[in-house]
C-alpha cells in the first residue's frame, strides 16, 4: 500500500465515523438509481433550464466522439482504462446525475498519466471539438497527477455538441497542479460537466473554469482532500450574452485539518435574457480543524434585461479554524470609474471596455497560464464587441 492510499483510507476512515452530508450536494455514488431524473424542483437543480439540455438527463447512449487534438510533453502518457479501474485510481465518485450518465455510458475513460516529479515548463494541452448539436457525446477523463509533480494543464471545448463528461483529477502528494478549463463553444452547443479534484498531501491546485460560448453550460467544480496541508485555488472567469445560461456550481469538502480553499469567480452579462449563475458551497467537517477558506463571486452586468444570480454557502461543523468567509456582489457599471475616465477626455465607448478589462484582468493573471491569456483578453474584446460597445 503506498503513503497516498494509507492516507485515503485513513481519511475515509474518520469519515465514516462521523459522517457529515452537505445539504447541496447530494451524497456521492456511481448508481443511477440514486441520481433520479430532475424536475427542477430540486435545490441543485431549480436555476437550470432543464427543457433547454435537450434530453441529455434522460441518459440515452450514443457512439458519437469529440475530435481531440493533442499537445502532449514527453514523459506524460495517455491510455484507455474500464470505468472501474478509474475508480481504484481514486477518483471522486458523482454526486449528481450527470456525472454518473457520463461514467455509466462513456464506455470506459481516458488516462491522462504524469508521473512523479515530473515537470515541464510545456502545458499539457487537450483540444475537443464537436460538430454538430444533434451529436450527444458522453465524456470521462481521468487526469493522475504522480507525487512531486509539476504539470499545467489546458482543456479547451469548441464546435458544437450536447456533451455530458465528468473529469477527475487525482493529485499526488506535494504536488503543483495548473488546469484550465476553457468553453469557447459555439452558440447553440450544450454542455453539463463536473470537475472533481482530490488534493494530495501538502499539494496545491490552481482551477480555473472559464466559459464564453454555448446555448447553455453548467459545470460543478468539486474539490476534496487526501490529508493536511493540501491547497486548491478555484478561478472561474464567464461572460453571458443574450439568451445564453451559463452555471458554475462549486463544492469544497474540507475534509482533512488544516486545508485551504479559496474561491474566486467574476462573470459579466450583456443582451436580454442573458442569465448567469453562481453557487458556492464549502463545507468544513468537525475533522477539519485548523482549516482557511474563503469564496467571492462579482458580476457586472451591462445591459438591462439580464439575470445574474449569486448564492455563496458556509456549512461549518468545528469553531476550530483558521478563518472562513465568503463575498457575493453584482452590479452595473462604476459611476465613479466611468465620470474618472470621462473627465480626462476618454470617450464613453472606451471607457466602458477599459473598466471590463480591468474587471477581469486581475483574474487573468491569476490564472497564470502564459500561452493562453492573450486568448483571453482577445475573447473578451470580442465579446465586447457583441453589445455593449457596439451600441454606444
Amino acid at each position: 500500500m503506498t503513503v497516498t492510499e494509507a492516507s485515503r483510507e485513513s481519511v475515509a476512515a474518520v469519515l465514516e465515523q462521523d459522517r457529515v452530508e452537505s445539504h447541496l450536494n447530494p451524497p456521492p455514488s456511481y448508481d443511477l438509481t440514486d441520481h433520479p431524473v430532475p424536475t427542477g424542483r430540486e435545490e441543485v437543480w431549480r436555476f437550470t433550464p432543464i427543457k433547454r439540455l435537450r434530453g441529455i438527463l434522460d441518459g440515452e447512449s450514443s457512439a458519437d466522439a469529440l475530435t481531440w487534438q493533442t499537445e502532449v510533453p514527453e514523459g506524460i502518457t495517455i491510455s484507455t482504462i474500464t470505468a472501474e479501474e478509474a475508480r481504484d485510481l481514486g477518483e471522486l465518485p458523482p454526486n449528481e446525475r450527470p456525472a454518473a450518465l457520463a461514467v455509466a455510458n462513456a464506455g470506459g475513460a481516458t488516462l491522462v498519466d504524469v508521473p512523479a516529479e515530473f515537470a515541464s515548463d510545456e502545458p499539457l494541452v487537450l483540444r475537443l471539438s464537436g460538430d454538430s448539436v444533434d451529436d450527444l457525446v458522453w465524456g470521462h477523463l481521468v487526469f493522475r497527477v504522480g507525487n512531486h509533480a509539476e504539470v499545467t494543464i489546458v482543456l479547451v471545448h469548441t464546435g458544437s455538441a450536447r456533451y455530458c463528461t465528468t473529469t477527475s483529477y487525482v493529485v499526488g502528494d506535494g504536488a503543483q497542479v495548473r488546469i484550465l478549463s476553457l468553453q469557447d463553444w459555439e452558440d447553440d452547443a450544450v454542455h453539463l460537466g463536473r470537475d472533481s479534484i482530490r488534493v494530495g498531501r501538502d499539494a496545491n491546485v490552481r482551477h480555473a473554469a472559464v466559459t464564453f460560448g454555448g446555448d447553455l453550460v453548467r459545470m460543478h467544480t468539486n474539490v476534496e482532500y487526501d490529508g493536511p496541508g493540501g491547497e486548491a485555488e478555484l478561478l472561474g472567469l464567464y461572460f453571458a450574452d443574450e439568451g445564453q445560461h451559463i452555471e458554475h456550481r462549486l463544492f469544497a469538502d474540507h475534509n482533512a485539518p488544516k486545508t485551504k480553499s479559496n474561491v474566486v469567480y467574476k462573470g459579466a452579462l450583456q443582451g436580454e435574457g442573458a442569465h448567469t449563475v453562481w453557487i458556492g458551497n464549502v463545507l468544513i467537517r468537525k475533522v477539519a480543524e485548523g482549516i482557511e477558506t474563503y469564496e467571492e463571486n462579482r458580476n457586472l452586468v451591462l445591459t438591462d434585461g439580464c439575470q445574474a444570480d449569486s448564492v455563496p454557502n458556509l456549512e461549518i461543523e468545528t469553531g476550530e479554524i483558521e478563518g472562513a468567509g465568503h463575498a457575493s456582489a453584482t452590479a452595473r457599471f462604476d459611476d465613479e470609474q466611468l465620470f474618472y475616465l470621462r473627465s480626462r477626455g476618454v470617450s464613453e465607448k472606451e471607457a466602458q471596455r477599459l473598466v471590463v478589462h480591468g474587471f477581469f484582468n486581475d483574474l487573468i493573471r491569476k490564472i497564470d497560464i502564459p500561452s493562453v491569456e492573450e486568448q483571453l483578453l482577445a475573447t473578451v474584446e470580442a465579446e465586447l464587441a457583441k453589445n455593449v460597445l457596439k451600441e454606444i
